[in-house]
């Protein structure tokens, strides 16, 4: 059985896959696929792996053997899920791999933004505090966690996750109704009501029809001006210029940005052209400590393993 996996490197270093080498005897590793080198790479496989390579129907098409596909993330929108079904194809996700390294990226941006540290530190490096009049420096403001509302877009295992940690600071937390639906079930409120009353917001849904562009020129208008915003999913949900006017016209306060729509970023982004000091970006990488990408791979080969079986263990299709 001939098995593909198409963009190693994009798991980073340090990482253990004899496990699955023994599952898959003939799998061969590519570090990086080009678009134009997909269709030829996974001709003749019976199971293609990887985590962001796009897999379209057109390309399904010229892998006759092609019997599975396994991710090595939870968001699917790479792979055309209808195609695959049509196929027969099965597709696997992963899942709950790298909760704490994503909660703990969340906090660490929120304590950040909310203390004003990189601020402060800049302060430091320019002489402002050994120039001071006072034993403290306070020029920036201090928000304390626990007097803040913190809103949750996404409550599966990652928004679970955050609003846990969330509850330890303190914090009210209040969680949105499933984007694209009317319906608001009794422990959620509406979207339009988050953005109303949250002190930070913190994004953790998939992206498809309905959350495409759900944060754009509106939703910066009605969030509260003293807002953070965190966006750790991806960055399709956000319209990059937008966020940079609302964070330049202090419409928003700050935001923490780990995904922008296109990675890398090869033709720019406004976000990478902001320089106000009330803005993180970060490389995707809220999910990439050591552990979470092992306890990816280890997820991965257990999917394998269950197909192999002829068991259904996580499957999206």
């Amino acid at each position: 059985m001939k098995a593909v996996l198409l963009d190693w490197a994009s798991m980073g270093p340090g990482l253990d896959i004899g496990e699955m080498r023994a599952l898959l005897p003939d799998l061969t590793l590519y570090d990086e696929t080009e678009p134009g080198e997909v269709a030829e790479r996974i001709a003749d496989a019976d199971v293609v792996l990887g985590n962001k390579v796009l897999l379209r129907g057109t390309i399904m098409d010229r892998a006759t053997n092609l019997k599975f596909i396994g991710l090595t993330a939870t968001g699917v929108d790479n792979v055309d899920i209808g195609a695959a079904r049509e196929r027969g194809i099965a597709v696997c996700n992963i899942r709950a791999y790298c909760t704490e390294s994503v909660a703990e990226h969340v906090f660490g941006c929120l304590l950040n933004l909310a203390h004003s540290l990189d601020r402060y530190a800049a302060d430091v490096r320019a002489g402002s505090w050994q120039d001071a009049d006072s034993f403290c420096f306070l020029e920036h403001p201090i928000s304390e966690l626990s007097e803040m509302t913190l809103g949750i877009v996404g409550f599966g295992e990652l928004g679970k996750g955050v609003a846990r940690i969330a509850r330890a600071f303190g914090m009210d937390v209040i969680v949105a109704a499933r984007p694209g639906t009317d319906d608001v079930p009794r422990d959620r409120v509406s979207f339009d009501e988050l953005l109303e009353r949250s002190d930070a917001i913190s994004l953790h849904c998939p992206l498809n029809d309905a959350t495409r562009g759900l944060f754009g020129a509106d939703q910066f208008r009605r969030m509260r001006t003293t807002a953070i915003l965190i966006n750790t999913a991806r960055g399709g949900l956000i319209d990059s210029q937008a966020l940079v006017d609302a964070l330049a016209g202090g419409e928003v306060r700050a935001a923490a940005i780990d995904v922008l729509p296109h990675e890398p970023p090869v033709d720019g982004d406004p976000l990478l052209d902001y320089n106000g000091d009330n803005l993180i970006v970060t490389p995707h990488v809220a999910w990439g400590s050591l552990r979470a990408r092992q306890n990816a791979i280890d997820e991965l080969t257990a999917n394998v393993a269950a197909w192999l079986e002829g068991r259904r263990r996580c499957r999206v299709d």
